[in-house]
């Protein structure tokens, strides 16, 4: 991929070589010497909270992703590296022995380090059409000059004063505190992005227990009970009384009833009972402290004369 190619891929999605996600682009780094893109800064942790500097050796295009040659744990362990400034000569090199590649700091001839491989990104030049091998171009070609650092796609080179600072002769003033970026200075502050996230708090459960109670009711009874009949003898019944002896022994027996409760008891059932949730919104307070940068202007090194 040229320098136009890769600029296109600023915020792509970053794969490793198994296509697992390790972040966005968040910048691409060119050799200062040969405007040639080297390394990829890639946006990676928890909402994108860190950058992790990946080379571009062996990077391809997969549809809009970008695909590095390395695997996911390999970047996130990589050597933090300052990615606000530009990748120095020592930086680069930690960088190359993590990842395995090799780093030479003398050019040669061939535009590869002394004794280098000539592993690194592939040039379609010199490829072999009948055959499909390429001949490969080391990035280490890219540092060939022992002062040389890369630079964010997009930077201008900037040259130094007497004093050492840097300062890039089209831009107004300089940058005291580090390499020149432009005529202005970015304040920035810190917002506040609230979310919600679920958790449990506590678990309901029917269950079914047995209670015993005395249920007191009241049914009416009957019985029966002897009562005593006296009859006087008339001519209409003396008959009946002259029937038997005149003088004789003689027993009568009546047999006697009553009704007394009867319990019988049933299951029956009375209700159905289920579990549900309502959703209850309520609102709730976050407090957090915000940092923001304000810009103060100091024209005390003027004079009198000059206000």
């Amino acid at each position: 991929m040229d320098t136009e190619e890769i600029s296109q891929v600023r915020g792509a999605k970053v794969i490793d070589l198994n296509g697992d996600k390790i972040g966005k682009v968040e910048e691409i780094y060119l050799d200062k010497d040969t405007d040639k893109p080297e390394w990829v800064l890639v946006n990676t942790g928890l909402f994108g909270s860190s950058s992790t500097f990946v080379p571009l050796q062996g990077s391809t295009r997969q549809g809009d992703d970008l695909q590095v040659s390395f695997d996911k744990d390999q970047v996130k362990d990589a050597p933090g590296v300052d990615a606000g400034k530009e990748l120095s000569q020592s930086d680069e090199a930690e960088l190359y022995r993590y990842y395995g590649l090799d780093y030479g700091e003398e050019s040669s001839d061939s535009g590869l380090p002394e004794g280098g491989t000539g592993t690194g990104l592939s040039d379609t030049t010199g490829s072999d059409a009948t055959t499909g091998d390429v001949q490969d171009r080391s990035m280490s070609d890219m540092n060939a000059d022992a002062g040389s650092s890369d630079r964010p796609l997009g930077t201008a080179d900037v040259d130094r004063d007497d004093s050492g600072r840097d300062y890039d002769a089209g831009t107004t003033g300089r940058d005291t505190s580090g390499p020149t970026t432009d005529d202005a200075v970015t304040r920035s502050e810190e917002e506040l992005h609230v979310g919600t996230r679920e958790q449990e708090t506590g678990k309901v459960r029917l269950r079914k227990h047995i209670v015993t109670e005395n249920v007191t009711q009241t049914v009416p009874v009957q019985r029966e009970e002897v009562s005593i009949e006296r009859e006087p003898i008339t001519d209409a019944n003396v008959g009946d009384a002259t029937s038997g002896p005149a003088i004789s022994e003689e027993e009568h027996e009546m047999t006697l009833s009553e009704e007394v409760p009867v319990v019988e008891k049933q299951a029956v059932p009375k209700e159905r009972i289920r579990l549900d949730k309502d959703v209850t919104t309520d609102e709730a307070q976050v407090s957090e402290d915000v940092r923001r940068e304000e810009i103060d202007v100091d024209d005390s090194q003027r004079d009198d004369s000059q206000r």
